[in-house]
C-alpha cells in the first residue's frame, strides 16, 4: 500500500438493487488493516420499494428501518467526517466485494446529500483485483471459490460491517500474497 492512499473497505445492505429507486439500509466501513478502525450506521428507507430477497438477506423488515434508522443526510454526513478522520490527509480509496454494487449506493447518496463524494470517481472491487491476480474467469472471482489462504477469520453475516472487516481481511492477504510474490523475485 502506498503512503498517499489509504485503503476503506465498505459494505452496504439495501432493499434492492439501484438508488433510488431502492434505499441503503445499513453501511459499514473499516480501515484495510485496522479493522477495528470502523464505522456502522443504520438508515430511513427512502424509498418503500423492496426485493422480497434483498430484504431476506438484509434479515430485518422495512419497518424496523423505518423505526430505527437515521436520516440519510446525517449518515452520510457523519461517513464523510470519519473518512476524513481516518485519512489523516492521504486518499481515501473505497473498497468493496462486488464493488459495483455497494459504490452505486454510496456514491449516490454523497452526491444526493453532499453535492460530493470523498473517495472521488471509482471504487477498488475485490473480485476483479483477485480475477487479475491469479488469472482466473468470471465465475471464479466468487466468494465461495476463493481460496481460504485469502480469507480472515471475520466471515460475512449480511451485517454491512461484518461484511466490510471480512472483505477488508481478504485484501489484507491479497496485497501480502503480491508483496511476498515481489520480494521473492528480486
Amino acid at each position: 500500500m502506498l503512503n498517499t492512499e489509504v485503503y476503506i473497505s465498505v459494505d452496504v445492505e439495501a432493499s434492492g438493487p439501484c438508488p433510488p429507486a431502492y434505499s441503503m439500509l445499513s453501511i459499514g466501513a473499516c480501515l484495510v488493516g485496522n479493522s477495528e478502525a470502523s464505522f456502522y450506521a443504520e438508515l430511513r428507507p427512502i424509498s418503500e420499494q423492496v426485493v422480497a430477497e434483498a430484504i431476506r438477506v438484509v434479515g430485518k423488515p422495512l419497518e424496523y428501518f423505518t423505526k430505527n434508522g437515521r436520516e440519510a443526510k446525517a449518515v452520510v454526513g457523519e461517513f464523510e467526517e470519519w473518512i476524513k478522520s481516518v485519512s489523516r490527509g492521504r486518499s481515501p480509496v473505497f473498497v468493496g466485494f462486488n464493488a459495483a454494487f455497494d459504490w452505486a449506493f454510496v456514491n449516490w447518496y454523497f452526491h444526493t446529500y453532499l453535492g460530493r463524494n470523498p473517495f472521488g470517481i471509482g471504487p477498488l472491487d475485490i473480485k476483479s483485483y483477485f480475477m487479475g491476480l491469479m488469472g482466473v474467469s468470471w465465475e471464479d472471482r466468487r466468494s465461495s471459490r476463493i481460496p481460504d489462504m485469502f480469507k480472515g477469520p471475520a466471515v460475512q453475516t449480511h451485517n454491512a460491517l461484518d461484511d466490510a472487516k471480512s472483505q477488508s481481511q481478504m485484501l489484507e492477504k491479497m496485497l501480502k500474497y503480491v508483496q511476498g510474490r515481489r520480494e521473492e523475485s528480486e
